[in-house]
C-alpha cells in the first residue's frame, strides 16, 4: 500500500496502463510451474530427491523457452494495442518469466515442509525490493520503465531467497517413476489456472484494446484494490488449508469440519471487507492515490459488492486439489471462463464500470454451482456451505444498508472536502459499519460462537503452533541441510 501511495503520485495512469498491457500476458507465463508443480509436490504423499530434481529441470527449461517466445511476440502485442512502446516493455518483462522458473520447486518444498514463515519472508523481502527499485527509478524519471525494472528485481529476489531458505540442490535429470504422473497433474492444474487467468484478465485486454492505456490505468488500480483481500487473505491461507485437507482425505468428518471452519473465517472477514469497501472505496482511493485517481474510485464502487463472494468462491479449488482431482478443476475452469468472458462482452459498451459490474455478477452466478461440482466426488454437498455463510452475508447487507442510510441523513459525514474529509469519512463510516456488522453477526448466530471458532482456527494456523519439517524430511531420500 505504501508503494501504491508513492508510485501513484510519481507516475501517470498511462504508465501503469502500458505495463498492465504487457503483464496481462507475462504473468500467465510467470506462473507456469508455480501453479502446477507446486500443487503436484504438495499433494503427493512422498517425493524423492530424483523426482524433485526432474520437476526442477522440466520447469526451468520450459520457462526459459517461454521467455524467449514471449520476447519474440512483442511486435504482435504492440500491433494489438496500437502502441509501439508495448514491444519494448514486453522484451523487458520476458526476463521475469525466466527468473520466476528458478524458484518454483524450492518454494514448493518449503510449503510442503510447512515452512510458511520462510515463504512469507521471501515474499516480503522480494516485494520490498520491488518497492525500493520502482520508487528510486520513478524519482529518477524512468516512467513506466521503473515498474518494469521493479518487477525484474522482485522475481530475481524471490529466486535468490528461495535458494537461501531451501538448501536443497537438484541433481541431473534421469528416468524416475512418477515423473510423468506428476507432470500430468501439474498440467491439469496449470490448464485450469490458465483458463481462470484468461477469464480474470480478459477485462484488461478489452479495456486496453477498446479504451486505451489511460482508462486501463484507472481500471487496474480499482481492480488491484478489489483483489487485495484475496491476495492478502486467501493466497497464504490456501497453502495451509490444501496441505492439511490433503491429509484428511480418508477422514471425511475431519475434512468437512476443517473446510467449513476455513470458509466461516473467510465469510466473517470477507463479507465485512466487501460491504465496508463499497461504502468507503471512493474515499479510500482518494486518500491513497490522490485526487488525480478519482475515476478509479468511481469504478471501484462497482467492484466492492463482489469482494466477500469472490473470497468464498475461490475456495472451491481447495476441494479439487486436496482430493487429487485437478482434472475436474480444469473442466470447471472452462465453464467459468465462458461465463465470465460472456459477461465482460455484455458490460463492455459501458466501459470500465460495465466490466467491474460483470466481475461482481459472475461470482454471485458461479459460487453455488462451483461448490456443488467440486464436492460431488466426495458427497460434500452445497447445503453445509450455504448454512455456514448465509448469516454473514445477511449481516453485511443489513449493516451496509443501515450505514448507507445513516450517512445519507447525517450531513456531517459528507460535509468535509479534500484528503482530511476523505479520511474522516473513511474512519467514521467504517467504525459505524463495523459496529452494526458485529452486532448483526451476534444476533443472527445468537451468540459469540463465530468469533470463538475464528479465534481457534487462527490460533491453529499460527507458526508457533507447528513444528515444521526440514526440507530434507519433506523430500524422502535426500541428505541436505535443514532450512
Amino acid at each position: 500500500m505504501g508503494a501504491t501511495v508513492v508510485l501513484a503520485r510519481l507516475l501517470t495512469p498511462a504508465d501503469f496502463g502500458i505495463v498492465t498491457m504487457v503483464t496481462t500476458f507475462s504473468l500467465l507465463l510467470c506462473s507456469f510451474g508455480l501453479n502446477g508443480f507446486t500443487e503436484a509436490i504438495l499433494q503427493r504423499e512422498e517425493i524423492t530427491h530424483s523426482l524433485a530434481s526432474n520437476l526442477f529441470w522440466i520447469n526451468f527449461s520450459s520457462t526459459v523457452c517461454l521467455a524467449i517466445v514471449f520476447a519474440a511476440l512483442g511486435p504482435l502485442m504492440a500491433l494489438f494495442y496500437h502502441d509501439p512502446v508495448v514491444k519494448h516493455v514486453a522484451e523487458g518483462m520476458s526476463l521475469t518469466i525466466a527468473a520466476a522458473g528458478f524458484s518454483v520447486i524450492h518454494l514448493a518444498l518449503l510449503n510442503r515442509a510447512m515452512r510458511f514463515t520462510a515463504v512469507s519472508v521471501i515474499s516480503v523481502v522480494a516485494r520490498s525490493v520491488y518497492v525500493f527499485v520502482s520508487i528510486a527509478l520513478a524519482l529518477a524519471g524512468w516512467g513506466y520503465w521503473a515498474l518494469v525494472a521493479g518487477s525484474i528485481a522482485q522475481q530475481l529476489s524471490t529466486s535468490v531467497g528461495a535458494w537461501i531458505m531451501c538448501r536443497w540442490v537438484p541433481s541431473l535429470p534421469r528416468r524416475v517413476p512418477g515423473t510423468a504422473a506428476a507432470v500430468k497433474f501439474a498440467i491439469n492444474v496449470y490448464s485450469h489456472f490458465s483458463l481462470n487467468y484468461f477469464a480474470g484478465n480478459t477485462d484488461n485486454l478489452l479495456v486496453g484494446w477498446k479504451y486505451g492505456a489511460g482508462a486501463l490505468g484507472f481500471y487496474k488500480k480499482a481492480f488491484d484494490l478489489f483483489t487485495t483481500p484475496m491476495c492478502q487473505i486467501l493466497s497464504p491461507m490456501g497453502a495451509v488449508v490444501v496441505a492439511t485437507l490433503s491429509r484428511f482425505n480418508r477422514e471425511r468428518g475431519h475434512y468437512q469440519r476443517y473446510f467449513l471452519s476455513g470458509i466461516s473465517l473467510l465469510a466473517l472477514v470477507g463479507m465485512a471487507i466487501g460491504a465496508d469497501f463499497t461504502l468507503v472505496g471512493r474515499d479510500l482511493i482518494r486518500l491513497v492515490l490522490g485526487p488525480g485517481w478519482s475515476e478509479a474510485g468511481r469504478i471501484f464502487a462497482f467492484f466492492g459488492p463482489g469482494i466477500g463472494v469472490m473470497l468464498l468462491y475461490n475456495t472451491h479449488g481447495w476441494i479439487h486439489l486436496s482430493i487429487g482431482r485437478p482434472d475436474r478443476w480444469f473442466r470447471w475452469g472452462v465453464i467459468e471462463f465462458l461465463c465470465t468472458a460472456g459477461l465482460f462482452l455484455i458490460g463492455l459498451p459501458w466501459g470500465p464500470v460495465g466490466i467491474a459490474s460483470a466481475w461482481t455478477v459472475s461470482f454471485f452466478v458461479l459460487m453455488i454451482p462451483a461448490f456443488w461440482y467440486a464436492g460431488k466426488p466426495i458427497d460434500f454437498g452445497v447445503a453445509p456451505v450455504i448454512a455456514v455463510v448465509w448469516r454473514f452475508f445477511a449481516a453485511s447487507v443489513a449493516a451496509g444498508c443501515s450505514t448507507a442510510w445513516i450517512v445519507h441523513i447525517a450531513p456531517p459525514f459528507g460535509a468535509a472536502n479534500g484528503a482530511l474529509g476523505a479520511l474522516a469519512r473513511l474512519v467514521s463510516v467504517s467504525l459505524l459499519f463495523l459496529t452494526l456488522y458485529l452486532g448483526a453477526v451476534v444476533a443472527l448466530h445468537r451468540g459469540l460462537e463465530p468469533f470463538r471458532q475464528a479465534a481457534r482456527l487462527v490460533h491453529d494456523l499460527l507458526p508457533q503452533r507447528t513444528e515444521p519439517q526440514s526440507v530434507s524430511a519433506s523430500v524422502s531420500g535426500v541428505a541436505t541441510n535443514p532450512v
